[in-house]
């Protein structure tokens, strides 16, 4: 008689997703430290399996863990807690009177910071200024971020304390604007947006901060999250806010309850990446790759387009590179050559398109290490098949489709916005999609994102009834593939991590609901039992 898998518990659930496909009928997982070493139809786990424990969790649904492939850890931590605040706003004097609960709770003097304004949602949509900030807070900083965390909104006390004046420069690939008289109007952009933020959350102890990611991992372990790729939001030198220090006194506190990949800021000559590798050793904490911006965002045309915008700001109104092309180039050769992974933030067509082009001269394939472009919002139509035939992952986030209402057709014209986020097309041609957030600027919930990919429309007001670009919806199914074995690709670790099979990490959760037979309408509706991380239920 076969001698029996010895396990320190098995997992049985009314029916569940191996990240490749449907289990049929009722399944059962067996795992053994951190990994999971038997999976099976329950009636044959007691002949198979000598389990310490057995869970039942009937009716449930069991899939591998979602990992959030483009998040922000830093600042998803800080705008979830007491430190900051998160909100839209309804319009620029409602975002000024918003900020009083957090001026009530934060020392005198201290620094009010927000994010998640988007004046184009705001009635009247007008850009805001540091007149209304400074009428209500004349003696204390004020720094507000945008909902999309590329331009800053700051009063003149702000402006002073972090010594930016009318004759200031701004660093390359950022600005800070002025008005018909140039003055400052305390709209800062871009690079010179974030290379402010280290200054501004300075006051915040690490005691807090720690006490933030805490926060943070414990919402994500709620809603299902089990690993995260944590991405440079800087595109300067020491501003990468990937902060392997915080994560290093959470993993030995036993506090690191979600698997973290980290992705910090590819520059010429740094060693950085090199260093997180050789020290960050634990499965649960691990450099991963590069991360760099190529262009911004299309609602402030900051992202490179190949033909104007259909609502200028100016002739020739194309965005623009936030990194020299040739500098691009050679970064890419250097990553390249050093085996390591990159994901290059490019939202516009002509980002895109360049990309694409340097992959291509350096003979991109599908081959491991897996590059990953993030975000990708509009085409050049023959880039998409050419993305899919470069093995070139589609890093994307489904809620960014319903952000800006009328957005693409203002911004873009209707030319273009047939190839505005098309995932739809990306799968028939062959390419790899993986989801996540881009938290904060959307929020971390993968139920939500799962049900605009689905449906195409808002996980918040459902709308467009019938959804936007209905043609370009996925399945269910292939939206839970790319929320697991996906973004799993886009980590380079899909052989350890995002199917349920005997190997891999046992990074796991239960839903109180089949999400591939229910309702598109009912995915929202699912509500996580149970996450284990590494073997460890965490939630």
């Amino acid at each position: 008689m076969a001698r029996k898998i010895a396990a320190d518990f098995a997992v049985v659930a009314g029916s569940g997703f191996s990240g490749d496909a449907p289990f049929e009928g009722p399944v059962a997982v067996a795992v053994r430290e951190d990994r999971i070493v038997w999976v099976g139809a329950p009636e044959d786990l007691a002949g198979e399996v000598e389990a310490s424990s057995i869970l039942e969790f009937p009716g449930s649904f069991l899939m591998p863990g979602f990992h959030d492939a483009h998040i922000h850890m830093f600042h998803s931590a800080l705008y979830h807690s007491d430190l900051a605040e998160r909100y839209c706003g309804a319009s620029e004097a409602d975002a000024v009177a918003r900020l009083a609960p957090l001026a009530a709770r934060r020392p005198a003097g201290g620094w009010l910071l927000t994010q998640g304004w988007r004046d184009y949602l705001w009635e009247p949509p007008v850009t805001p200024s540091k007149a209304s900030l400074d009428a209500a807070y004349p003696d204390r900083p004020v720094a507000m971020y945008s909902g999309d965390a590329h331009t800053l909104w700051l009063n003149s006390c702000a402006l002073e304390r972090l010594g930016i004046a009318e004759d200031s420069v701004p660093p390359a690939g950022g600005s800070y604007d002025k008005d018909e008289n140039g003055q400052l109007t305390g709209i800062v952009r871009e690079a010179a947006a974030m290379a402010l933020m280290p200054r501004i959350v300075g006051e915040f102890s690490r005691e807090e901060l720690l006490d933030a990611y805490r926060g943070l991992f414990a919402r994500l372990s709620a809603e299902g999250i089990t690993s995260v790729c944590d991405v440079s939001l800087m595109a300067l030198p020491g501003l990468d806010f990937v902060r392997d220090d915080l994560y290093e006194d959470l993993l030995a506190a036993g506090d690191l309850t979600v698997r973290v990949h980290l992705f910090p800021t590819l520059l010429e000559g740094t060693t950085r990446l090199a260093e997180l590798q050789e020290k960050l050793t634990d499965p649960l904490l691990q450099a991963q790759g590069y991360k760099q911006f190529f262009d911004g965002v299309s609602s402030q045309h900051t992202a490179w387009v190949h033909d104007p915008y259909s609502n200028p700001h100016f002739p020739g109104d194309n965005g623009r590179p936030t990194v020299d092309p040739r500098v691009m180039k050679r970064l890419l050769a250097e990553a390249r050559a050093e085996g390591q992974p990159v994901r290059i933030h490019a939202i516009g067509d002509e980002a895109i398109h360049q990309l694409l082009d340097f992959f291509e001269e350096e003979g991109e394939g599908s081959q491991r290490p897996h590059n990953s472009i993030e975000h990708l919002e509009n085409f050049q139509p023959a880039d998409i098949a050419r993305l899919a035939r470069l093995g070139v992952v589609a890093s994307v986030q489904p809620r960014h489709i319903t952000l800006d209402p009328g957005g693409p057709e203002r911004d873009l014209g209707p030319e273009r916005v047939p190839f505005m986020w098309p995932f739809r097309t990306l799968l028939d041609e062959g390419a790899v999609l993986a989801f996540g957030t881009d938290s904060p600027v959307t929020a971390t919930n993968p139920l939500d994102a799962v049900y605009t990919a689905v449906t195409r429309r808002d996980a918040d007001s459902h709308q467009p009834e019938g959804g936007w670009l209905p043609e370009e919806r996925i399945t269910t199914e292939e939206a839970l593939r790319a929320y697991t074995v996906g973004s799993a690709t886009a980590a380079s670790r899909e052989e350890d991590l995002g199917r349920i099979a005997p190997g891999q990490f046992a990074d796991f959760i239960l839903l109180d609901r089949n999400l591939l037979t229910a309702n598109p309408e009912a995915i929202q509706q699912a509500t996580p039992q149970a996450t284990f991380v590494a073997g460890r239920r965490v939630y």
